[in-house]
């Protein structure tokens, strides 16, 4: 068999669709994984997560001997690293999994290899990537090897629609690693491609999700304000819309996913004193699952064995991601803290409980409308389509916090 053409390392939520439009627009891609669970799917054509017409590029991608999946890289004509960066104690960026999944790929290199981080990173994070190579191959010092980052920009449920169409950042360490990893790009952007240098492109995708979570904490912090007042939120920030230049976004229970929860500190542990608004931001929106937790103990005060159902687990609607949600800390700070109540937990996108909840003896999966009809109180924490449709007749007589506004 023939080298392949891209070599992916990390086959996740960003990895997976990057190498399937990839191997759809005809190059052989080889998919990398350390979990044997997902690698056995992909190369079964399946995929072993929600993401609305990912499996159709699976399963073709698979089938026309164009996608392949193991637990090893192989040798490429390049390399894409899309593993996790999670932070550390004081939220500095851990980037042990950049480091592993570099390591893993330096002895399939010969010479000329493209190598793209699209791990979300802070400022170096490229840079630090080429020095693993340069540790474990010191060899390859003249062998024209090209180092780049290309941060990813899509939406969970829409990724590979956006995959396509959304404008790109490319940097490199050089401008003709920039170039050639634009090259690659264009094989399936058709947004434009914006060129710099790599530690550009990592710092822009750290101020595209700040930009956003600053916003979020001003929408969460008023929501908060508003009810001290007995306002409602929502009407609040839909009149104040009406303004020409007012765009004030929708609060929620915190905010959650891989990117705005978790890029806004990479660039405060990396200037801590000159990033003092978007560190206010992520405290206010940290803060926000106790403000919710907060009303559920309010309401259930004086009440015999009360039930709860929590309505979402996952970080954002109509998806089955759970990484950083606040719906699941608060579904098990619920567990934890109110031993004597039963929480109906209503996910839709999952089959089974969460590892963080299945521990705990007084959490059921329960369905919709089964959780709020056994329910004393309502506990809105995703605005899933699924929940649209409820019944309104089956609320009455029960406590609601809808921390989505849906049911207004």
């Amino acid at each position: 068999m023939s080298q392949p053409d891209v070599c992916v390392v990390g086959l996740g939520y960003i990895g997976l669709p990057t190498a399937a439009i990839f191997a759809h627009k005809g190059l052989r891609v080889h998919g990398v994984d350390v979990s044997p669970r997902t690698v056995d799917a992909i190369n079964a054509g399946k995929v072993p997560f929600v993401e609305p017409d990912l499996g159709g590029y699976v399963q073709r991608a698979v089938a026309a001997g164009k996608l392949t999946a193991s637990g090893d890289p192989v040798p490429a004509k390049a390399f894409i690293i899309a593993v996790p960066t999670p932070f550390k104690d004081g939220h500095e960026a851990d980037l042990s999994y950049i480091e592993s999944a570099t390591r893993a790929v330096a002895p399939h290199l010969s010479g000329n290899e493209l190598l793209i981080l699209e791990s979300t990173s802070p400022p170096g994070a490229t840079e630090f990537m080429a020095s693993i190579v340069a540790e474990e191959r010191p060899e390859l010092a003249d062998a024209d090897l090209k180092f780049a980052h290309c941060p990813e920009r899509v939406l969970p449920g829409r990724v590979m629609v956006e995959l396509v169409i959304n404008d790109r950042i490319v940097g490199g360490l050089t401008p003709e690693a920039a170039q050639v990893a634009a090259e690659l790009y264009r094989v399936f952007c058709e947004g434009e491609i914006l060129l710099t240098d790599a530690k550009t492109a990592e710092m822009a995708k750290l101020v595209e999700n700040s930009f956003r979570d600053v916003n979020i904490a001003f929408a969460n912090e008023l929501s908060v304000i508003a009810d001290e007042h007995g306002i409602d939120v929502w009407e609040l920030i839909e009149l104040a819309n009406h303004h020409p230049r007012v765009n004030i976004l929708q609060p929620g229970p915190g905010v959650g996913g891989h990117c705005i929860a978790v890029d806004p500190w990479f660039i405060v542990s990396s200037t801590p004193t000159l990033s003092n608004l978007i560190r206010t931001a992520r405290e206010v929106n940290d803060a926000k699952p106790d403000f919710v937790m907060d009303k559920v103990k309010a309401a259930i005060d004086g009440v015999d064995s009360p039930k709860i159902a929590a309505l979402g687990l996952a970080f954002k609607p109509n998806i089955d991601d759970l990484r950083e949600s606040p719906a699941l800390a608060i579904t098990e700070r619920l567990s934890a803290e109110l031993p004597g109540a039963q929480i109906l937990a209503v996910e839709p996108h999952v089959d089974e409980l969460p590892a963080k909840l299945a521990g705990h003896p007084n959490v059921s999966l329960v369905a919709t409308e089964a959780a709020v009809r056994e329910a004393d109180v309502v506990l809105v924490l995703v605005d899933h389509t699924a929940f649209k449709s409820l019944d309104r007749s089956l609320l009455e007589g029960k406590t609601l916090i809808d921390t989505r506004g849906l049911y207004r």
